[in-house]
């Protein structure tokens, strides 16, 4: 049985898949941000001297890498509001991704707190720096250039990931994809579409965050 390829529909839709296209990018924006930031904490934390913050960490961490992110997203959606907490879907999907993403690059940077020599720390305390500008100013820095390759990775596997918050209605790219496959029954092309879209936009991002990285980076990136 033959199958006629129809792109007819395409013109009309292109407004949708940029929309949908500029959400996954917003969404993957600012939880990658706020992820990374908390995940330096997490990471700063997982190594002082109390046990209790470290062992919240810890069980944050397991919790998020033991569980689907589908679940964490429904939990935060349908199961929060049976406590009086009800969010938006996009600011649920943001909650979401960031708590998701923390918990991994949250190993990730303290990978690249434990691979930079303790005797770099010790030398700048023992010049009189304070332990927090030793850590800004020292540690930091060098960990972020061990793992940002890692980074890089984990951030684009977020942003593919992102596609599963069209289950709670946000408008990013698989939602307007699935309005769009059943508004013209053409699954085939639509989706076929939507592949490349993620396609280029996965392969962009990587560049993007590589040439930024080569910018800020002291020494570029490796």
């Amino acid at each position: 049985m033959g199958y006629a390829l129809d792109f007819g529909w395409l013109d009309d839709a292109v407004s949708l898949i940029a929309s949908g296209a500029a959400m996954t990018l917003f969404l993957i924006a600012v939880s990658a941000t706020a992820g990374i930031v908390l995940s330096i904490l997490c990471a700063a934390a997982r190594r002082s001297r109390y046990v209790i913050l470290r062992q919240a960490v810890a069980g944050y961490v397991e919790l998020i890498r033991n569980t689907p992110f589908l679940v964490q997203l429904f939990f935060i959606f349908f199961g929060l509001p049976s406590l009086g907490i009800r969010l938006d879907p996009v600011t649920a999907a943001i909650l979401a991704m960031t708590l998701n993403m923390t918990a991994y690059t949250t190993e990730i940077v303290g990978a690249g707190l434990d691979a930079v020599p303790k005797g770099q720390r010790e030398a700048a305390l023992a010049l009189g720096l304070r332990p927090r500008t030793v850590f800004v100013k020292i540690v930091l820095p060098q960990a972020l250039k061990v793992i940002y390759p890692a980074l890089t990775s984990q951030i684009v596997i977020m942003m593919l990931e992102s596609s599963v918050v069209s289950q709670i209605a946000v408008r990013e790219l698989t939602y307007e994809a699935d309005l769009l496959q059943a508004r013209t029954f053409r699954a085939f092309e639509t989706y076929f579409v939507v592949t490349l879209v993620y396609l280029g936009m996965s392969i962009g991002l990587r560049r993007l965050l590589v040439a930024g990285g080569n910018r800020f980076l002291a020494g570029g990136v490796s």
